[in-house]
């Protein structure tokens, strides 16, 4: 509400000015009450004094308030939690009170965690409620990438939060943790859930894993018989396929090497028909190691 400016009465511009009453006196002796300033009093009321002497007193009056502020210590303390307290009771009289949080972009497996990390209580003052601790409490859940909390007057939080991405499945100790694009381990995050995702195996493959996968997903007929993605001395892929195939990539080129690999299924039915190993280490050249029944079929 815009603050409300106070004055006296505005005089009419269509009414004459009254000539003030010449005194009896001729002129001299004091002047009438109501006769208006001299414009040389008014110069003067208006002119700031802005000598040593007062600039010296401003300043020793700010000392001697601060070292009162400072003398006073906890004392200084519960007189600002007081004032915060009174402005709090104030805003929740008129009816700016915490009725309703709405949270945006969580998933339902995050949405609880979430949900604690808020920490409000309905009925508590707007004004009381810090956006940054909320900010900060919320993006500590392992789910969240980011967080932005708005307040809604009169009565609404709002938490709009965007969470890791899920790209895959990384087994690592003995343990399948899900991981994010940039290989974060997402905290709480249960691996059981996503059957779906592909699963990268070793030391090193939460890191590699967003350079090859893309490769892997444009590639439909290989994606679907994929097992899991192994990471061999940190430099390379090593493909195990559903039927216990296994396709040996090279450290660099990986997509060459895949291209490689369409040319000769799409000529032979490769995958279909099966095979014990395809190595694609080398460039230009493709070793296939053919299947212990087509060996034994082939003598």
């Amino acid at each position: 509400m815009p603050a409300v400016v106070r004055g006296g009465r505005r005089q009419s511009s269509n009414q004459p000015a009254k000539r003030p009453a010449a005194s009896k006196n001729g002129g001299r002796g004091r002047s009438s009450r109501n006769a208006p300033a001299s414009p040389g009093k008014v110069a003067a009321i208006g002119r700031l004094d802005l000598s040593p002497r007062a600039v010296m007193i401003c300043i020793a009056a700010g000392v001697v308030v601060l070292g009162g502020v400072l003398a006073t210590g906890a004392r200084a303390e519960r007189i600002g939690q007081s004032i915060s307290q009174g402005l709090d009771g104030a805003a929740v009289g008129m009816g700016l009170k915490l009725d309703k949080v709405f949270i945006e972009g969580e998933s339902a497996e995050a949405s609880a965690a979430i949900q604690r990390a808020v920490q409000l209580q309905s009925g508590q003052a707007m004004t009381s409620i810090d956006l940054g601790a909320v900010r900060e409490r919320v993006e500590a859940v392992g789910w969240v990438k980011s967080a932005k909390v708005v307040r809604l007057l009169p009565n609404t939080l709002i938490v709009h939060v965007i969470e890791h991405d899920r790209m895959a499945i990384w087994q690592a100790g003995g343990r399948n943790l899900v991981i994010d694009r940039q290989g974060q381990v997402i905290r709480g995050a249960d691996a059981g859930r996503y059957p779906n995702l592909p699963l990268v195996v070793g030391k090193g493959a939460e890191q590699a894993a967003a350079d090859v996968l893309p490769l892997i997903a444009q590639r439909p007929r290989l994606a679907s018989r994929v097992e899991a993605l192994v990471r061999v001395d940190e430099r390379r892929w090593d493909l195990r396929l559903k039927d216990g195939s296994l396709i040996q990539l090279p450290a660099t080129d990986q997509d060459a090497a895949l291209i490689q690999l369409d040319a000769l299924d799409q000529r032979e039915r490769l995958l279909e028909l099966g095979f014990a190993r395809i190595d694609l280490r080398t460039p230009e050249e493709v070793a296939v190691r053919p299947s212990a029944g087509d060996v034994q079929a082939g003598v």
